[in-house]
């Protein structure tokens, strides 16, 4: 429900793929998700998204209901994401809801296609969000947006999430993956210490 390609220039392709579940995550796939993570340090770029109409619904119900919907493993992989020395692209190919929301805000990166929805609906749940959510989140859109998301519980369309800075770019559905190895061709092409000091000037 993972799978990864990787290529001899150092682009690591990281797709989410369990369409017929709106690519919901299993602990199994978080587990995942965190193995490649770790082994993705000798990536120069990652690109991390879905296969079919949604990135990710967030949390499997069944999974959820059973205890992963405040599992620590969310947490592990925002983490993961966030302490690689390559630059990390989140290639949204649909919606993104709930914890899955803080892969996306891990990246260095966000492009998603015009359809992509974004919410993150853990307080009518009854949830609280991983605690890095809300600070990468406010650190990108502001507190106040933040707070419109995670209390108001409001939706944003990709007009709204570029308007915001969520998202970097809109791009059309057929022109996602192209764009995304696009904004990896200079890192890919770069001296990987030098990219690796520059992201690292840009906290």
């Amino acid at each position: 429900m993972i799978t990864l390609d990787t290529q001899v220039n150092g682009l690591w392709v990281v797709t989410l793929d369990r369409p017929d579940k709106a690519n919901a995550l299993t602990e199994q796939m978080l587990t995942d998700l965190i193995d490649v993570s770790k082994e993705a340090h000798g990536a120069r770029a990652l690109v991390l998204t879905g296969r079919g109409k949604v990135f990710s619904a967030g949390a499997d119900l069944d999974a959820a209901r059973a205890g992963l919907a405040t599992s620590p493993l969310w947490e592990q992989l925002s983490g993961a994401i966030a302490e690689l020395p390559g630059l990390t692209i989140a290639a949204l190919n649909g919606t993104l809801a709930g914890g899955a929301m803080g892969m996306a805000l891990a990246c260095d990166l966000r492009i998603c296609v015009p359809s992509t929805k974004f919410f993150y609906p853990v307080m009518k749940h009854g949830f609280l969000p991983q605690p890095s959510d809300p600070i990468r989140m406010a650190n990108l859109i502001g507190p106040s947006r933040a707070k419109l998301v995670l209390l108001a519980g409001q939706k944003l369309t990709s007009e709204q999430a570029l308007d915001f800075g969520l998202v970097d770019q809109v791009v059309p559905n057929d022109a996602l993956i192209e764009t995304a190895h696009s904004l990896a061709t200079d890192v890919l092409d770069a001296d990987p210490k030098i990219a690796q000091q520059i992201k690292a000037l840009c906290p």
